[in-house]
Parts: C-alpha cells; sequence; structure tokens
C-alpha cells in the first residue's frame, strides 16, 4: 500500500526506507521477486527493533504453525531467537526526531496510505 504514496512522499522530501528482519540474502530475493522502489534494510539481530521497543518473542506454538506455511523465522533472519518486530511506521525528520509513529500488533491493521501522507505533511510544518 505505501507504493501507492511514495511518489507523494518523495515530492514533499521524505525518503522511504523499510526496515526488515529478514537476512540480507532474503532481502535481495524480496527486492528481485517484488521490484521494491523504496530503500530496504536488514535488522536480523532486530537491534533498530528493540531501540523503536517494537520486539515480541515468537511462541512456540505458532513457530510451529509458521513451518506449516512455509515460513522459516530462523532461515528469514538467520538467528534463533524467535523475534519479530510489531508492524511499525514512523515519519522521522531530518533532525532524527520522530514525528508521528503508527504501531499496531495485529499485522492484518496497516495505517491508511491516506493517513500516512497527511501525517508526513504535517510534520514538515
Amino acid at each position: 500500500q505505501l507504493r501507492t504514496i511514495e511518489a507523494p512522499l518523495k515530492d514533499v522530501g521524505y525518503q522511504l526506507i523499510a526496515i526488515s528482519p529478514d537476512r540480507p540474502e532474503k532481502l535481495s530475493e524480496s527486492l528481485e521477486k517484488h521490484s521494491l522502489g523504496y530503500l530496504l534494510l536488514s535488522d536480523s539481530k532486530l537491534t533498530a527493533a528493540k531501540q523503536f521497543g517494537i520486539v515480541f518473542r515468537v511462541a512456540e506454538q505458532t513457530l510451529q504453525r509458521y513451518k506449516t506455511f512455509n515460513i522459516d523465522l530462523e532461515d528469514a533472519s538467520g538467528e534463533s531467537h524467535h523475534l519479530l518486530p510489531v508492524p511499525a511506521v514512523f515519519v522521522v525528520g531530518t533532525d532524527g526526531i520522530i514525528r508521528f509513529s503508527y504501531v499496531n500488533p495485529n499485522y492484518r491493521e496497516r495505517i491508511d496510505p491516506d493517513v500516512l501522507l497527511a501525517a508526513a505533511k504535517a510534520a514538515l510544518k
């Protein structure tokens, strides 16, 4: 959904950066598969996610269920910590200050792109 507002965000001076818990090799596959136009960074040790305070431990039962869907967190991250970040969006100023954040533990509920664009524009004032 962020693709729909990538150009307007760039037009007002923002750069879109995504941070993933996947290791760099997996990110390369994602970049090729999905033709992403924004910067995609790896945080497989979840160092940045921990600093943002958005990390949770995946329960053993959930890990086993993921495997039935061919989702292997250890393979994806290259780590055995069984941690994931809560889906989040941050609008950060050039001064490094977070101007807006959206964090929702329900991964199915994502921020509306128009709301994010409005928040980003408001953060410029």
